[in-house]
C-alpha cells in the first residue's frame, strides 16, 4: 500500500512538472479564442477517423495470433484494443498494456502468456516503425532543408531520441529472440534463479513465461513477418494521416512527410507512464508544434489539448460502451491487470 502511495505522488509530480511545461508562458485568452478557430467540418472528420486506429491495430495483431488460434474475432482484436487504452487513459501506469491482452485471451479462450508474448512483440515494432519513418524524415534533410527548416538543436534532440528509441527497440527484440530461439538453456536459467520463491508461485511463473516465448512463434514464419510489417506501417502512416487531417482544421498547411517527426515526439511523449497521457502527450506536442511548424505556442497549446481531447473522449467512450454491454465495470477490468502479477 505504502509501495503504490509513493508511486501515486511521484506520478503526480511529473505530471504536475510535465503540465508546468506546457502552459508556461501563454495567454489564455488566446488560447481559448484558438480553440474556437476551428473548422467544423474537419473537427468532424477528426472526431470520426480518432477510432481507426484501434481497427487496424486489430487487424494486425491477428497476424501474431493465428499461430495459436487461426480465426480470432476481429471485433473481441478491436474491443481488447479499446479497453485496453481506455485503462491507460484513465488510470496511471500504462496498466492497460497488460490489460489488453489479458482481456482479449479470456473472450478468445487463448492461453494469456501466449497473448502476453504477442502484445510485446506489437509494442517493439511500434517503436521500430516510427524510428524507421523518423530515420527516412532525417535522412532526407538534404531535399527539403531549403523549404522546410528545424534548427539544428531539433535535429540532435531527434536523433537522440531516435537512437534511444530504436536502442531500446533493439534491446527487447534481442531478448525476445534469445528466449525464443534458446528456450532450453533460458527456461533452465531463469528456473534456477527462481528457484528462491515458493514453488507455487515458481510453477505458474515459468508457466507463464513459456506460454509467452510461444507467443512468439511468427518469427519463424517469413511470411507472417513480413505481413506483419506491413500493417505495422499501415498502423502508423494511418496515425500520421489523421494528425495531418486535424492540422487542416486549424489551418495549417504542412506536407503529409513533415508530420511524421511531431508523430514520433507524440509517441515518445505518451510512452510517460501518467494517466491519459496527460503531461507527457502536451508536452511533446507543444515543442514539437513550436519547433517543426513555427506555431505559435497559444495555438499550439489550443490544437494539443482539442486533439488530445478527442482521442480521449472517443477511446473511451468506445471503451465504456463496450464495458457496459459487457456488464462490467472499468474498476473490474483494471484488476485483471493488477492481479496478473506482472
Amino acid at each position: 500500500m505504502k509501495k503504490n502511495w509513493w508511486r501515486l505522488v511521484l506520478v503526480l509530480l511529473l505530471t504536475l512538472a510535465l503540465l508546468y511545461f506546457f502552459f508556461r508562458s501563454i495567454e489564455w485568452h488566446e488560447v481559448l479564442d484558438n480553440i474556437d478557430n476551428v473548422n467544423l467540418w474537419f473537427l468532424i472528420l477528426s472526431v470520426l477517423l480518432a477510432p481507426v486506429h484501434l481497427v487496424t491495430r486489430a487487424v494486425r495483431w491477428r497476424y501474431l495470433l493465428h499461430h495459436e488460434k487461426e480465426k480470432v474475432s476481429l471485433w473481441n482484436s478491436v474491443a481488447a484494443n479499446a479497453v485496453g487504452f481506455t485503462v491507460t487513459l484513465t488510470f496511471p501506469g500504462r496498466l492497460g498494456e497488460i490489460v489488453k491482452p489479458l482481456y482479449l485471451a479470456q473472450k478468445e479462450k487463448m492461453s494469456k502468456g501466449f497473448v502476453l508474448g504477442t502484445a510485446v512483440v506489437e509494442r517493439i515494432f511500434d517503436i521500430f516503425t516510427m524510428c524507421f519513418l523518423l530515420g527516412v524524415f532525417i535522412l532526407a534533410k538534404p531535399l527539403y532543408a531549403a523549404i522546410f527548416h528545424i534548427n539544428e538543436d531539433m535535429y540532435s534532440r531527434l536523433f537522440f531520441w531516435g537512437i534511444m528509441g530504436m536502442a531500446l527497440a533493439t534491446g527487447l527484440l534481442i531478448v525476445t529472440l534469445g528466449l525464443y530461439f534458446f528456450k532450453t538453456p533460458t527456461m533452465k536459467l531463469i528456473s534456477f534463479v527462481l528457484r528462491i520463491i515458493p514453488e507455487r508461485f515458481r510453477v505458474k511463473l515459468l508457466v507463464l513465461l513459456e506460454e509467452f516465448i510461444e507467443g512468439m512463434q511468427f518469427f519463424r514464419s517469413p511470411r507472417t513477418l513480413l505481413a506483419y510489417t506491413f500493417w505495422s506501417f499501415v498502423v502508423w502512416i494511418g496515425i500520421i494521416v489523421y494528425y495531418w487531417i486535424f492540422f487542416f482544421g486549424y489551418h495549417v498547411r504542412v506536407p503529409l512527410f513533415f508530420i511524421f517527426p511531431y508523430t514520433f515526439m507524440l509517441m515518445v511523449g505518451a510512452s510517460i507512464p501518467t494517466p491519459g497521457m496527460v503531461g507527457g502527450f502536451h508536452s511533446f506536442s507543444k515543442v514539437g508544434l513550436t519547433s517543426f511548424y513555427k506555431i505559435n505556442p497559444n495555438l499550439a497549446v489550443a490544437m494539443t489539448i482539442v486533439v488530445h481531447a478527442i482521442q480521449v473522449l472517443m477511446t473511451c467512450l468506445i471503451g465504456y460502451v463496450i464495458l457496459w454491454r459487457e456488464g462490467t465495470s472499468l474498476f473490474q477490468i483494471k484488476k485483471i491487470g493488477e492481479e496478473s502479477g506482472l
